[in-house]
């Protein structure tokens, strides 16, 4: 816990260990680099009933509010983003230091949002319109959060504090949070987005709802009220990066929508009928001042995981159908993809710099594929189950690597065999297969690449699954089991790991040089504060698929 003056007590770090423990589970891993430790645990209060968090699986969005000047009035502007309602009636004794402790006023502002033509600010999953809602002074308006979901509600926990339970709950009435995503860059208020299974969806501003002590969703914009316009399950959500308030919501009936989060919005939202189910097709909305303004029809069945490209370029989506596809966003254009060697995939991510795709899925394999080969270029094995989250890890760099010319990735998977796995990739160092002679097996080489391996797959081609012994397979560098639970998600920090197990429960684990900074000092606060990159849209795996 806390004490008054908001430095961390060393109590919650060794109850967590002695927890780690009871378990069997180890709390330390160990790479090249040094030895990753288990630092502290986030959950949703203990008060939650049980039965309440079986019928979702729990993602988590990392959250980073900047610094912005407190308006003197309250604002007119809505923004597109959605939070969830619901505020722990014992939440205001978290705040004080647990941002840096200051004492600062937002006078006014909660509620007093605009109504958008169509898309309406109150809704019937509990959205508050009261413009008197009362304020939590104590909170400062910056710091690092986890937003993570557990059945019915929303929860917002203080990454730079040790305090396990959240502080922040939101709840819904008579539906579930199934995916959420967060805008660091966002230039209004609204920067944050959260799906429902009913096909809803929320925008709202992050700092507006830790300001209120309510117990209800504050300023909210609704989109897609009452599934109008889609009532199939969210199941993943995204911001457009550079897209200037646009995003996208995937359904489960394979569909995608496009919103714009500022756009007046009246009349009625529809759209052409779909001529071919099985067939890639973009249809924009009947009517100009509609909001969703355009539909893509990707696939049937679910979409469970969609990834935008760091420069909003491309977007990728994978589904129930097990197959990756890879679109040009702007020119709404099929470029690439490929099916699975094995059943569904359930989630993708994008490297820093647009050059690879991960994927993962029923198959246990961890899928890397080559945007400039159009193709996958080799398979992770390691996973003992479905594997169901994968992330790039944007902030490791080789620490043997002196050749400017080699680059070398890190990236992490999770899976439901309760296990993390972090893998290097340097293409130059794969075993390749050759050309398969008639009739036998094919031999591998490290260096000298087949006909066959260094064809590029032509434009718009969607390939069938591969054969196991035609790609090049990688090993995992690490292999930890971290929770007792199927796992759902994973997020990389400057200074640390985050894991999310299905049932709602977060782990994070410090890097080296951050575990050696907090063992000399045992009052240092974390600082989990991201480096001024260019946001990545994964959610860690923004998978919200049933597993």
């Amino acid at each position: 816990m806390n004490n008054a003056n908001g430095m961390i007590s060393t109590s919650s770090s060794s109850n967590t260990a002695q927890s780690q423990q009871s378990s069997g589970l180890r709390t330390y891993f160990k790479t090249l680099e040094g030895r990753y430790k288990l630092h502290y645990e986030k959950t949703y209060p203990s008060t939650l009933l049980h039965y309440a968090h079986g019928k979702t699986v729990s993602q988590v969005t990392l959250a980073r509010l900047k610094d912005k000047p407190v308006p003197s009035t309250p604002t007119g502007q809505s923004s597109s983003f959605s939070a969830t309602s619901g505020v722990r009636s014992a939440a205001a004794r978290f705040w004080g230091g647990s941002n840096g402790g200051r004492s600062l006023s937002f006078g006014g502002g909660n509620g007093n949002s605009k109504n958008h033509g169509g898309n309406s600010r109150i809704g019937s999953i509990g959205a508050s319109s009261s413009s008197n809602s009362l304020t939590n002074s104590n909170f400062d308006g910056k710091g690092t959060y986890l937003i993570f979901n557990v059945g019915d509600a929303i929860f917002i926990s203080d990454l730079n504090t040790q305090d396990k339970d959240p502080v922040k709950s939101i709840h819904f009435s008579n539906s579930n949070p199934t995916c959420h995503a967060f805008d660091q860059d966002s230039k209004d208020g609204h920067d944050l987005l959260i799906g429902l299974n009913t096909g809803d969806v929320y925008s709202v501003s992050l700092r507006q709802q830790l300001q209120d002590v309510g117990k209800k969703l504050v300023g909210a914009q609704h989109y897609n009220k009452d599934g109008s316009v889609n009532n199939s399950r969210c199941t993943c959500i995204a911001w457009v990066p550079g897209g200037d308030g646009a995003f996208v919501v995937a359904h489960a009936d394979g569909n995608l929508y496009v919103y714009e989060k500022n756009k007046d919005s009246a009349g009625d939202s529809s759209f052409p009928l779909v001529k071919d189910q099985t067939q890639f097709s973009v249809s924009q909305a009947r009517y100009s001042k509609s909001n969703p303004i355009a539909r893509w029809r990707i696939c049937q069945g679910s979409i469970n995981s969609i990834s935008f490209s760091t420069d909003g370029a491309y977007i990728a989506t994978v589904g129930r159908d097990g197959y990756l596809r890879v679109f040009d966003y702007l020119k709404e254009q099929f470029i690439c993809g490929g099916k699975s060697y094995y059943g569904a995939l359930l989630c993708c991510a994008w490297s820093l710099d647009g050059k690879y795709i991960l994927t993962g899925g029923e198959d246990d394999l961890v899928q890397v594929w080559s945007m400039a080969d159009r193709k996958v270029v080799a398979w992770g094995e390691g996973h003992n189950s479905w594997v169901s989250g994968v992330a790039f890890d944007s902030y490791w760099s080789s620490p043997n690597s002196n050749d400017e010319e080699t680059v070398r990735y890190r990236f992490g998977s999770v899976g439901q065999d309760t296990q993390l796995l972090l893998w290097d990739l340097e293409i130059d160092e794969i075993v390749v297969p050759l050309r398969r002679p008639s009739g036998g097996s094919p031999t591998y080489s490290a260096g000298s690449q087949s006909s066959q391996w260094d064809s590029v797959v032509p434009l718009g081609t969607l390939q069938p699954a591969p054969s196991m012994l035609d790609v090049p397979k990688i090993s995992p560098l690490v292999t930890h089991r971290v929770h007792t639970e199927p796992l759902s998600g994973l997020v990389f920090t400057q200074e640390s790991v985050l894991t999310a197990c299905r049932e709602g429960h977060i782990k994070i684990w410090m890097r080296p040089a951050a575990a050696e900074n907090q063992s000399s000092n045992s009052e240092t606060l974390l600082s989990t504060s991201l480096k001024e990159k260019p946001s990545i849209l994964s959610k860690i795996g923004n998978s919200s698929h049933r597993q």
